[in-house]
């Protein structure tokens, strides 16, 4: 990083002032990513790559129009950023991740980050080759209600299942039962309802309880060559977990962490706001934490604080929970004999 972002402290030693992001996408996500960042006085946004200089330019007037460049290795080569923010379709991320960190970047990159655990592994040992920071931008597990799931687990007693519901019917559909393939139904860019929803029930529960002895899962093939909907059942020692995704379907259940002496109920596991304990007495506990930012601020703060700090991995999106969640949809797929042209890649 270049000096002119850092500044001396009291004790002679200098640290960095804030983080200089470019991002990779201009679409809605991107925009509530910067739109949640910018609540960090840390936060700048100092470079968009976007595939056309048009729509890049039309994104930046919303944010002091910062250089917009249609190639991402000139943006890597001239730019002054720190760090990059990928928001492309699924199938793009590893190329682009790699990329980045072969010029010195830290990467945050959307979930999922990779297609498979090939591809996250690469992105891995590149992170680890240059000795820079890469996380995946699961945000439900840096919200401040999961660290209240996590502090207050034991009060459940020996905990006997995990059930966990991401059903959301996509708006997207309605285009494709139309005969339009919109990206989000779309293998060539390894999507589909595990990829997109199932992510965000199965990476709270690798986080919480780690890598399950075995997976089952069932699934909803369309045409087009992706998941419709899906589930999962899986094992651990001394509980089970199971899963619902769905983009052809609505539900409304929350999730529940069983225990012997109680059940957690958490309103939303892909955006935790609201955790109880209903204890076998009838007695319920309120153990929700007030949330001051947008949801997507405390993983952007995650990461800058990582930055700053310099740390190269997060203690909670850990590597080795996004290796594990890949490896567990990975194997999903295969059973529901889902398959994406980015399986077949040899040059990864």
């Amino acid at each position: 990083m270049e000096s002119s972002n850092r500044i001396d402290n009291e004790e002679g030693r200098d640290f960095v002032m804030n983080i200089r992001f470019a991002i990779i996408g201009t679409n809605w996500i991107t925009e509530r990513f910067i739109q949640a960042a910018l609540e960090s006085e840390e936060f700048i946004l100092s470079a968009i790559y976007s595939r056309t200089e048009e729509k890049g330019k039309a994104f930046g007037e919303k944010y002091a129009d910062p250089p917009v460049y249609t190639d991402l290795e000139t943006m890597l080569e001239q730019a002054e950023i720190d760090a990059v923010y990928i928001a492309s379709p699924n199938s793009y991320h590893v190329d682009q991740a790699i990329l980045c960190m072969n010029h010195g970047k830290h990467v945050l990159c959307e979930k999922p980050m990779g297609s498979n655990a090939a591809e996250i592994s690469a992105m891995i040992a590149a992170a680890r080759k240059n000795d820079v920071l890469l996380m995946e931008a699961l945000k439900s597990t840096l919200m401040p209600n999961f660290k209240t799931i996590q502090d207050n687990l034991y009060k459940l007693g020996p905990i006997r299942r995990y059930f966990a519901s991401y059903c959301q019917y996509s708006s997207r559909y309605d285009a494709y039962k139309q005969g339009t393939v919109l990206n989000a139904f779309n293998p060539v860019y390894s999507n589909g309802s595990l990829m997109d929803l199932g992510i965000y029930c199965l990476y709270p529960m690798v986080t919480l309880f780690g890598k399950p002895e075995s997976v089952k899962a069932n699934g909803l093939l369309l045409s087009s060559g992706v998941d419709g909907e899906g589930s999962l059942l899986l094992s651990y020692p001394e509980m089970d977990a199971v899963i619902m995704h769905s983009k052809i379907s609505q539900s409304y259940a929350p999730a529940e962490i069983q225990g012997e002496n109680g059940t957690m109920v958490i309103d939303k596991i892909n955006q935790p706001y609201d955790v109880r304990i209903h204890y076998r007495d009838g007695t319920i506990e309120n153990v929700t934490q007030l949330q001051t930012h947008e949801s997507m601020y405390y993983e952007a703060q995650e990461f800058i604080d990582l930055i700053k700090c310099g740390d190269r991995e997060s203690t909670t999106n850990t590597l080795a929970n996004s290796l594990i969640t890949a490896e567990i949809m990975e194997e999903a797929r295969k059973q529901m004999g889902l398959a994406y042209p980015a399986d077949s890649r040899t040059d990864i």
